[in-house]
């Protein structure tokens, strides 16, 4: 799985970056949020704590899908201004990726 950043976005009124972002996966099953997540934290250098993973859309038939992340200045913003379904959506990501390990 190859991850490729086409645009960052400064968001200072709402403290963070949004990250625009292809994913390629050729003759691989669409890949989970959180392998998403692991590979973004790895190649932008963040905490995964301030990073979220908004939406992951995969193209039918090409094995490439079109993603949308946010990376927070801080947890308090990130848990005032993002939504709970969201929160919880990237939460649960994680700890399944701690009990693995």
């Amino acid at each position: 799985m190859e991850i490729n950043v086409n645009e960052k976005i400064e968001n200072p009124l709402l403290n963070r970056t949004e990250i625009h972002f292809d994913c390629t996966y050729q003759g691989e099953a669409t890949p989970k949020i959180m392998d998403v997540k692991n590979r973004l934290i790895a190649t932008l250098d963040v905490d995964k704590n301030l990073l979220v993973v908004h939406n992951l859309k995969p193209s039918y038939g090409e094995g490439k899908a079109i993603g949308y992340a946010k990376i927070y200045d801080s947890e308090e913003s990130l848990a005032k201004i993002e939504k709970d379904h969201v929160v919880k959506k990237n939460a649960a990501v994680v700890e399944e990726a701690e009990d693995e390990e």
